[in-house]
């Protein structure tokens, strides 16, 4: 499975532990992260990640475009709902297409350590019927 990995500043060390919890389970994935956020977890946690531009400039639109090709299985993103974000509507964006895509998308700590338990679990494995089917046929209209 692809898995995102993003965080803004004041999260970046929750998402660190989180990684370093949850190593055994997430080497056995394909990881990518935004700039910093990338750098620092592989840095504390010898995990190998695809690293993206940081958030502001890019990396969470880089992300989203993996989303709307059907390239990424689960995003984690530890945001910070009481900072200002200069970069919010690509925030929104990123938010968006999770849902659009039917993309497992965790804001917060507890989320993201039930998606990677369900992960471990097995019960992501309809991402692989879901990936192997015509997506046009499960996209309501509007």
């Amino acid at each position: 499975m692809k898995v995102a990995l993003i965080a803004h500043d004041r999260k970046k060390d929750l998402i660190i532990r989180l990684c370093t919890a949850y190593k055994p389970i997430l080497e056995k994935h394909e990881l990518y992260a935004t700039g910093t956020t990338g750098s620092k977890i592989s840095e504390a946690t010898g995990l190998e990640v695809t690293r993206f531009k940081s958030g502001p400039l890019g990396g969470d639109q880089q992300i989203g475009a993996m989303i709307s090709e059907n390239q990424m299985d689960l995003v984690i993103f530890l945001r910070d709902p009481l900072a200002a974000m200069p970069h919010e509507p690509d925030v929104t964006a990123l938010i968006r297409l999770s849902d659009v895509y039917e993309i497992p998308l965790a804001t917060n700590i507890g989320t993201a350590e039930v998606l990677l338990r369900g992960l471990d679990s097995g019960y992501m494995d309809w991402r692989h019927f879901y990936n192997s089917v015509d997506r046009d046929d499960l996209t309501p209209g509007y």
